[in-house]
């Protein structure tokens, strides 16, 4: 087993859950020293979540998982496709893995997509994560996914996330 520290879309236990089932949310906790951006380019063309040792610093929400299962998140996430597997040292939790964004796939004028900055914000709130870090989040500039339906089907998701109390 292993342990995972989540800081964008996996945020969200249920959003980890509909990717990874089997994982296990522990808890989330503050890593000083870290920043949060949106500058990971995707295949997509939009901007997702990475994170850069140098910040005030960043929440995770950490999970537990086979081996199996986070060879399989590596896949999700694109390992080798613009994350490379890191790890994290997370207070109360040790050294957990995540992902960093490489160097070639950084863009600081990428934007977000809306729903993607949504999935972001709705994990910070179920996490209940300081309101002065998830207004940072909102301010965020976002736009509107060209893809109709990978957009619909994102937005199915938000949904998903917002109903889940």
């Amino acid at each position: 087993m292993i342990q995972y520290a989540a800081y964008g879309s996996n945020l969200h236990p249920l959003r980890l859950a509909l990717r990874i089932p089997p994982s296990q949310f522990l808890g989330s906790s503050f890593v000083p020293g870290w920043s949060l951006h949106f500058h990971k380019r995707s295949v997509d063309g939009s901007g997702k979540c990475n994170i850069v040792n140098s910040g005030k610093g960043i929440y995770v929400a950490v999970f537990e998982m086979s081996v199996k299962d986070k060879v399989k998140l590596d896949e999700i996430e694109g390992t080798g496709k613009g994350y490379h597997n890191s790890t994290i040292d997370v207070p109360e939790f040790g050294t957990c893995s995540t992902y960093l964004g490489a160097t070639a796939h950084i863009c600081n004028e990428l934007k977000p997509f809306d729903w993607y900055r949504e999935m972001v914000l709705l994990g910070c709130r179920k996490l209940g994560l300081c309101d002065r870090y998830t207004a940072i989040i909102e301010a965020i500039r976002n736009g509107p996914d060209p893809d109709e339906k990978r957009s619909r089907e994102q937005w199915q998701i938000v949904e998903q996330l917002r109903n889940d109390t």
